[in-house]
């Protein structure tokens, strides 16, 4: 026992004299067979939990074993057989007891059903595994779960384990000799089982395990969801025996009820420890946030004012900075173009050709360079959109209804809305938004992805009433020939196929980073350059491919003459101006929320953004460039779902990190740039020059953009996830933190109170009474309430922070 200390802690590298830290290692040994080529990535390991001090090492370890002589020159025969090892080490995170529910209720659930032996009197590895395994099985196959324990039946070494360490001042490392925890998983047991055994004498169990006293062994069924899995329970009890008190505490236990009862109080202990330093930090990091006169104002331009020149060198210094640069701005060319040039033909509807076309790309153009210029967030796209599609439609019904001028009544609410967002801004009530959720976020961003879905196969429906016109196989007799109706089929079927092509041809080009063809940085090239590239491809394919079938132009480019006239305010009434009023107050609460929710999805912890956010300075530009657009009767302009956040992941490197078998992406550095807005906007402006040209892209293409931006923004939005999970696999279950902390019941009525949320949103979003339209604003601002006054009574704190926190 010379060289280890009373709670059995036993140098394996030792670097300094001190420690510092207590971690915990998961280790593999794998066989390699001799005549198999063994393949090692070189590569790093990690959990996915974004911890960023894990680490993994691999190592090829050459062992011969069972040897008479292993000299040079010896007879071959004389070895009785040669293998390789494979040796993996990975670090893991201690389990949190205080926020893991799977942990205190592991203990809970094996204190009792643990088999227990107490003073084994057994030195011998095999021995000793032969032993606990008899215990805790019923089967005359125990070869069988001791050849998934080992690497191979003639090398006793344990294939996985979990043991602790210490990390060293000087930085080298100890590793705890006195316990190990051995596990697998089998197809011969159907339940879990755990069996403990306290050694009488100290075992040797290899290089960094040569004085165990304590032993644990977990044995799963082979079908058993993540959070239950062998490697979880590990963890469960390597963060409970990486404890010496604990240790000490054990080994002087006589009973098993009493060895029960010492698990039970340090996981109690330890939950409580995590609880209190947890509340140490949030009152650290807690800050005050009161509302005042433009103080968020000043704050916003004394922390963004210093990184402005940055804000350009950014992209164009760096390492594929330029590239990103060039992609990203042809990805904005096209994200915002032809969805410009769709609500202009929406709104050429809407308001019988009163806004057009022209008149919505002039809006983008000047309201996209301002912001680029002088936004506080340039990766915030402004874009017209669905809701301010809907909420000009509500407003053209109001003035024929009642006989009043739709360009001074649009005018009128453009002003009065510019007149609320200062009032935010001025009065910092962004601040507010404080309370939004990462819920409230989620929810209000599916809505935006149902929407352009909707518009897309809206589109298509009227395709085939038009064209695919059932009325042609009604059995007409009359011999008039005025009603009848012509048949193109073929319209139709190519609509549907350029709509879904556009889709597929996106996506495929998306994910291609996540295949293994060419190099890396292609498959980076083809990703960054999906939507182009599928806009360019399939409007081929229509235009020219397929030239015998007439779709017709997305857009007459001869009507969509835009006049700079200043509206006529005179003919408006002081009724109507009231009126005004009400409609720009409820217009305001929805560029309020969706303004400060796009600003929250592009600020959010997983993009690491370092400059900053700018909420109420961004509010206030904003209202400005409304405010003047408005008195030209131009569309308005607010922030972009799900643009922003996807501009955002097209200025970003990102890697791909691998936990338990589930690959997950991660945001490592983005370029916070102005140049892709502004670039991208130029492009847009020369536009003007090429309408002729542009209206031949066909309109299938131009929503198959809209069902690729909505499939896209799918990719990280928590609460589709957790949707998912509803028909997946419990086995198949990622380990994410939501899943590890929250009981299964708690997490899917927590999502079904998001989807009956959103239910609501659509119903009021897409109801045919125009009316009923003018509340959806309210709704939205509606969420936070729900989230902080109603659910809360549903679902614990302690849960809700777990799935709604940042």
């Amino acid at each position: 026992m010379s060289g280890k200390d009373k709670n059995g802690w036993k140098p394996s590298v030792s670097d300094g004299t001190s420690t510092e830290e207590t971690t915990v290692y998961l280790k593999n040994f794998s066989f390699l067979e001799e005549d198999n080529p063994a393949f090692l990535p070189d590569e790093t390991f990690s959990n996915g939990l974004g911890s960023s001090e894990q680490t993994t090492t691999c190592e090829l370890k050459p062992e011969i074993v069972d040897t008479k002589d292993t000299s040079i020159g010896s007879d071959e025969k004389d070895i009785a057989e040669r293998s390789l090892i494979y040796s993996r080490h990975e670090k893991v995170p201690m389990k949190d007891f205080s926020k893991e529910i799977r942990g205190a209720k592991d203990i809970e659930r094996f204190a009792n059903r643990a088999i227990l032996l107490l003073n084994m009197n057994v030195t011998n590895v095999d021995k000793i595994i032969e032993e606990i395994l008899k215990a805790m099985v019923h089967i005359n196959d125990i070869p069988a779960l001791k050849s998934l324990l080992f690497t191979h039946d003639g090398v006793h070494q344990l294939r996985k384990t979990v043991q602790s360490s210490c990390i060293a001042m000087g930085g080298g490392f100890d590793y705890d000799q006195s316990w190990i925890c051995s596990m697998c998983c089998s197809p011969l047991v159907t339940k879990t089982m755990v069996g403990i055994a306290h050694l009488h004498h100290p075992a040797n169990f290899g290089t960094t395990a040569q004085e165990i006293s304590f032993v644990i062994i977990i044995i799963t069924p082979t079908k058993e969801k993540g959070t239950k899995s062998e490697f979880e329970i590990g963890r469960t009890f390597g963060t409970l025996f990486s404890c010496p008190d604990l240790r000490q505490e054990l080994s002087q236990c006589s009973s098993a009820a009493q060895f029960n009862n010492v698990l039970r109080k340090y996981a109690e202990i330890l939950a409580e420890q995590n609880r209190k330093s947890q509340m140490h930090q949030e009152t650290e990091q807690k800050e005050v946030c009161k509302c005042g006169f433009m103080r968020g104002l000043r704050k916003d331009l004394k922390r963004r004012l210093p990184h402005y020149i940055s804000d350009y060198k950014d992209g164009v210094v760096g390492p594929r900075s330029v590239q990103k640069t060039l992609s990203t701005t042809l990805f904005l060319y096209f994200a915002i173009l032809l969805p410009s040039m769709a609500f202009g033909v929406l709104n050429n509807v809407n308001t019988g050709g009163k806004l057009n076309v022209e008149t919505v790309i002039y809006s983008q153009i000047f309201g996209g360079l301002v912001f680029a210029l002088f936004g506080g967030t340039p990766q915030i796209v402004l874009l017209t959109t669905a809701p301010l599609a809907l909420y000009t439609k509500i407003i053209y019904s109001i003035c024929k209804d009642f006989d009043i001028d739709f360009a001074a009544m649009f005018g009128c609410v453009g002003l009065w809305n510019t007149f609320f967002l200062f009032i935010y801004s001025f009065f910092d009530l962004s601040i507010l938004m404080q309370w939004s959720t990462r819920s409230s976020e989620e929810i209000f961003a599916l809505f935006i992805a149902i929407a352009f879905t909707v518009d897309s196969f809206k589109s298509l429906a009227q395709n085939f009433d038009t064209y695919y016109n059932t009325q042609c196989h009604d059995n007409l007799t009359s011999t008039l020939t005025d009603d009848l109706h012509t048949c193109s089929p073929e319209k139709s079927i190519l609509y549907l196929f350029l709509l879904l092509a556009t889709l597929w041809v996106g996506v495929s080009l998306f994910n291609f980073k996540n295949t293994p063809y060419l190099t890396s940085a292609k498959r980076e090239m083809f990703s960054d350059y999906a939507l182009p590239a599928s806009v360019i491809i399939m409007s081929f394919v229509g235009a020219y491919l397929f030239r015998d079938i007439k779709l017709g132009e997305s857009f007459d480019p001869d009507t969509t003459n835009a006049t700079l006239e200043l509206v006529p305010f005179s003919k408006l009434n002081v009724g109507s101006i009231f009126g005004g009023m009400g409609l720009g107050f409820c217009l305001s609460l929805l560029f309020f929320m969706d303004q400060n929710i796009s600003a929250a999805l592009v600020n959010a912890p997983q993009n690491k953004m370092k400059k900053g956010t700018a909420y109420h300075w961004d509010l206030f530009v904003v209202g400005v460039i409304n405010g003047i657009l408005s008195i030209f009767a131009f569309p308005w302009l607010h922030a972009a779902l799900p643009h922003s956040p996807l501009h955002v992941l097209a200025l970003a490197d990102v890697e791909e990190r691998v936990d338990q078998g589930h690959v997950y992406r991660t945001i490592v550095h983005v370029r916070e740039t102005r140049l892709t807005a502004i670039f991208s906007h130029i492009l847009i402006g020369l536009s003007v020059l090429i309408l002729n040209y542009l209206a031949y892209i066909p309109n299938p293409v131009l929503y198959g953009l809209f069902l690729f931006v909505a499939v896209t923004s799918l990719y990280d939005n928590q609460m589709f996830e957790r949707f998912c999970l509803l028909f997946t696999e419990q086995s198949a279950y990622p380990p994410n933190h939501f899943i590890r902390q929250v009981p299964q019941r708690k997490m899917h009525l927590f999502t079904g109170l998001q989807v009956l949320q959103l239910v609501i949103l659509c119903i009021f979003g897409f109801a045919p009474y125009p009316y009923l339209k003018m509340f959806f604003p309210v709704l939205i601002f509606g969420l936070i309430p729900v989230r902080h006054k109603i659910i809360p009574y549903i679902i614990n704190d302690k849960f809700l922070k777990a799935m709604d926190g940042n």
